[in-house]
This record gives structure tokens, sequence and C-alpha cells, in this order.
């Protein structure tokens, strides 16, 4: 009983020994993996950024060129420029609305009778919440939308990792602002009749969080400045 005793107490000194010597100071709970992905992340989306402003820069010289092309026709011009207008690569101005999400404060409680105290998934805002609001703006005849700085189109997609939005290779934390051009009155009416943003805001009420809808009066939208170019997966070879 002594041996195995001591062979047990050998065993534990070998394997805290071994932890020390890789830890080297540091705790080697932490997932560095993850800090370098954050980083990684937030570099790639400053350099599409960078590049979205580059492409909407050679699109206007590309559009200058074509306007001082005196074999184009006047009808031939109108109608790319109702195209574009219809793709949203064009600025659009019009009356328009801007909701406002945010995630509830950390400390909050239920503030209603009946209802659990939160977990940390009820105080953060999710990417079915922001789909809500744009779907919600489409189906009010929405115009135009604009999530943050860049205008939505028909391949644009809304998704969140974490508590953070990803849309078209740019990464933006809380609070979210969509803003869509069309009649504000309509606009504010299909948010009212969603049944996602109605059990959106249970969560609004009772816990906490953030959410404003502004009229904003005449504003203009900017144009689409990314790629157009479909991607789609392609089977393994």
């Amino acid at each position: 009983m002594r041996i195995l005793t001591a062979a047990v107490f050998a065993l534990a000194g070998l394997i805290f020994f071994t932890s020390f010597d890789t830890a080297k100071g540091t705790d080697i709970r932490r997932d560095d993996s993850l800090l370098k992905l954050s980083d990684l992340i937030q570099q790639r989306s400053r350099k599409n950024k960078e590049l979205d402003e580059s492409n909407a820069a050679l699109r206007d010289s590309v559009e200058s060129l074509a306007k001082s092309d005196g074999g184009s026709t006047r009808a031939q011009d109108e109608k790319l420029t109702g195209l574009e207008k219809s793709a949203g690569t064009r600025p659009l101005t019009g009356q328009a609305i801007t909701v406002t999400l945010n995630d509830a404060p950390p400390n909050a409680t239920a503030k209603l009778p009946g209802y659990p105290e939160p977990q940390p998934d009820y105080l953060v805002i999710h990417q079915q919440d922001l789909q809500a609001v744009v779907n919600a703006l489409w189906q009010g005849g929405a115009k135009g939308i604009k999530v943050m700085d860049q205008r939505l189109i028909s391949t644009s997609a809304v998704r969140c990792v974490g508590n953070t939005l990803i849309l078209q290779g740019r990464v933006y934390s809380p609070p979210y602002k969509i803003t869509a051009v069309g009649d504000p009155g309509r606009l504010q009416r299909a948010l009212a009749a969603s049944k996602a943003i109605q059990t959106y805001m249970v969560y609004v009420n009772v816990y906490g969080l953030g959410w404003k809808v502004t009229e904003d009066g005449t504003v203009t939208l900017p144009g689409y400045s990314g790629t157009v170019d479909l991607h789609y997966a392609e089977p393994a070879k």
C-alpha cells in the first residue's frame, strides 16, 4: 500500500512539473489561437474596407469613361442607370428611418415578474434579430437599405459570429444601425407587424435589449461598392 501511495505522489509530481515547464509561467488554459483568429478577422476587415474603397474609385472612373464615349445613346444610358439603381450600385436619396439595435447591459435583470433571470445569451443581439429587421423593411417597401455603412444588395448576407456582425467581409460591433429609404409610415407599420420583432420586443421590455426607431428625413444611401461576383461551393475533387 505504501509503495502504491508513493507511486501516485510521484506521478502527480511529474504531471505538475511537466505542466509548469510547458506553461513557462503562463496560463495554459488560455487559447491563443482564438486571439490570433480575432486579430486576423480584424486585419482582414480593414483590408476589405480598403479594397471596397479602391473598387468604388475604379467603378467611378469606368463610369466617367463610359459617359465620355460618344457612341453611347441616351436610351442606353438611361437603361444602364435604371439597372444600376435596381442593383443598388448607385446612391439612393429619399425619406428614411433608422432602426438601432444594441446589447443589454451585462448586469441586466428581469424587469417584469414571472420572467427568469437572464442567461448571457438573452442579452446580446443575434443574427436573426438583424435579419428580422431587414426582412420587415423590405416587406414595408424599402427602396434601399444600409446596414452600418454598407448598402445591401441581392447577394448580401447578414451573419453574426458571437456578438459581432460580419457583413460583406467586414466586422462590426453593436450598436447596429439599419437605415431604409421608403415611406416612413409604411416601414414602421411593417416593423410593428413582424412576428420576429414582436418576440424581440419582449426581450427589450424584460431584459433591456436596445431598440430605437428614428425618422431621419431625407438621406442618401451610398451605392454598393464591393464585388458583385457570385460565390458558390464546388464539390471536392
